[in-house]
């Protein structure tokens, strides 16, 4: 049997699948506008700003997937597939 905070927390990280997913699919979008651009000579100043919308894009991703992942954690610290504290630490310092 399924408990409150169990269906909470499904929904929670549904929430937050379907935003890195959202922000995954820009981000593929403006990484091949870049590619176009590039492809066809564009300005390096609309080259580098829509590289810097697609960096953007994958950092909130990364951010979103850190995040919820301490969430996870705070909310079950004994899960088997909760990560430590120095697991979360080190990924969210490769985003920085």
């Amino acid at each position: 049997m399924t408990s409150v905070n169990q269906v909470v927390t499904d929904q929670d990280k549904a929430v937050d699948q379907k935003k890195v997913l959202n922000r995954l699919r820009r981000a593929q979008g403006q990484l091949s506008a870049v590619i176009t651009a590039v492809e066809a000579g564009g300005s390096c100043k609309d080259v580098v700003t829509q590289l810097a919308a697609v960096s953007s894009a994958l950092d909130r991703a990364g951010f979103t997937i850190v995040s919820s992942a301490m969430r996870d954690c705070i909310a079950d610290p004994d899960n088997a597939e909760s990560l430590t504290v120095e697991e979360l630490e080190k990924l969210f310092l490769a985003l920085a």
